[in-house]
This record gives C-alpha cells, sequence and structure tokens, in this order.
C-alpha cells in the first residue's frame, strides 16, 4: 500500500531541507559572518520579504522568541495577503513600488539587506536588490536559483529589466524551491501540489541568524535575543531589549 500523502510531502520537505543545510552551509556561514559584523558594529539587520508570502520570511526573524532583537523587518501593508492576493500581486509586480518602502528609511553605506523571495524575479524584489546597491549596502538573497533559471524571459512577473535576484546580491542562499514551488503530483489532480517555499524560506533565514549568534559568541559578544513573552519572567526578560531597539525599530 502506497504511503499517504503527508508522508511523502514530508519526505519532500526534508529532502530540500537537508539539501540546503548541505549544498548551501558555506553560504550560509558567510552571511552569518555577516549579520554579526553588523551587530558587533551596533547596526540593525534590515529584511524585506518582497511579495505576499515571501513577507512571511521578514516575519519569521522579527520580534521572534529564540531571536535577534537588532531586526528591522519591513511588514508591508501593500505585500500582506489580508488586502487581497491580487492586490498584493500586483503590488509586488510594480516597479518603484519597494523603492519608495526602502526611501523611508536613513540608511548608511555597509547596512546590510536580506532579501527573502522564493521566486526571485519579481520588481519589487529586483528593486529592492538595485537600491541597495546604490545606496552603498550589502545584500544577502534568500531565493531558488532553480525558478530565477527556469522562468523564461519575458513572463509578466518578472522585473521590466529581466535580471535575477541571485546576480544582484552579494551572498545567494538558494533555497532549492522547485520551478513552480509545488513538488507533488497525485493522479487525477491536473496540478502539482504541496508548496513548500515558506519553510523553506524559514530554515533558511533562521539559520543566518542562529549563525551570526554563534559568531558573536565566539568573538565574546552575547547577541540580543528575545526571549518568549509567554514563558515565565518573559516579559521581565525582554525589558531591556525593548529598551535598547523601542526607539531605533518603529515597528517594535
Amino acid at each position: 500500500m502506497p504511503d499517504p500523502i503527508h508522508r511523502t510531502y514530508l519526505e519532500a520537505a526534508v529532502g530540500l531541507l537537508r539539501r540546503v543545510a548541505d549544498e548551501e552551509g558555506p553560504a550560509i556561514q558567510r552571511a552569518g559572518v555577516a549579520v554579526a559584523d553588523r551587530i558587533a558594529e551596533d547596526r540593525l539587520i534590515y529584511v524585506i520579504g518582497p511579495g505576499g508570502h515571501s513577507q512571511i520570511g521578514a516575519e519569521e526573524v522579527f520580534s521572534r522568541a529564540g531571536g535577534l532583537a537588532c531586526i528591522w523587518a519591513f511588514i508591508d501593508d501593500g505585500f500582506y495577503l489580508g488586502h487581497g492576493s491580487g492586490r498584493s500581486m500586483r503590488i509586488e509586480r510594480t516597479p518603484g513600488y519597494a523603492r519608495a518602502l526602502l526611501a523611508g528609511v536613513d540608511f548608511e553605506p555597509g547596512d546590510l539587506l536580506i532579501i527573502v523571495n522564493a521566486y526571485g524575479i519579481n520588481s519589487a524584489t529586483i528593486d529592492s536588490a538595485l537600491y541597495a546597491k546604490e545606496r552603498g549596502m550589502r545584500s544577502i538573497g534568500v531565493t531558488s536559483i532553480a525558478n530565477q533559471r527556469g522562468l523564461p524571459q519575458g513572463h509578466p512577473s518578472r522585473h521590466p529589466s529581466g535580471q535575477d535576484l541571485c546576480d544582484l546580491v552579494d551572498i545567494v542562499v538558494d533555497t532549492k524551491m522547485p520551478l513552480g514551488d509545488a513538488v507533488l503530483g497525485i493522479d487525477g489532480v491536473s496540478e502539482k501540489v504541496g508548496p513548500v517555499s515558506t519553510m523553506l524560506n524559514a530554515y533558511a533565514v533562521n539559520a543566518i541568524m542562529l549563525e551570526a549568534i554563534a559568531e558573536l559568541a565566539r568573538r565574546g559578544i552575547e547577541a540580543p535575543v528575545w526571549r518568549s513573552s509567554n514563558s515565565p519572567g518573559g516579559d521581565e526578560a525582554n525589558v531591556a531589549i525593548h529598551e535598547r531597539y523601542g526607539t531605533r525599530v518603529p515597528n517594535l
């Protein structure tokens, strides 16, 4: 008797996660060092997920128990699916939108922007990477190279320049998401099912942050880490973090 489909899905997802860990380990470690370098200089780490589900990648590392407190995440209503998935898609395809969003921040040369987007081709994603270059920032892309290379030029999702995120960032962490996101076929169902992009993005971006925390510890620096407010003493433990970052990160 064949395995239940949920088991097949689990095996496919775990296989991709293992590929990220095994094949992208050096890139994840380099990204972690880049994050650690900025934290050691008391800089914030900027994260944007330019797209409906990709924005979850930015939310994943923002104000997160066990995660870094020095994160400025762009949680944007324009990308938010709760205001309509069609609206979100149109906005992520609009040239200039991400530039306007990022222009509201007084970045300094050498600041770090992490761009989380599974597909790596829409206007908001490419504009984010180009803007970072123009401002003298460093950038990390969490994205699927296979999707970028597999999607033809002229596709309506693409930035007018036709560029790929993986070619524009300083460090790329390839999430191994296959073209189209879904990984399973079911007899009698015309479309593939079982999306994996969100879990791959979440693993990759959390792995980067963990490497940064470990790198700082090796330097004798304790990273600012949130404790869960739903655990004993959580609120009290986070008071000092709020005092340190509450005026620097506007959406805390």
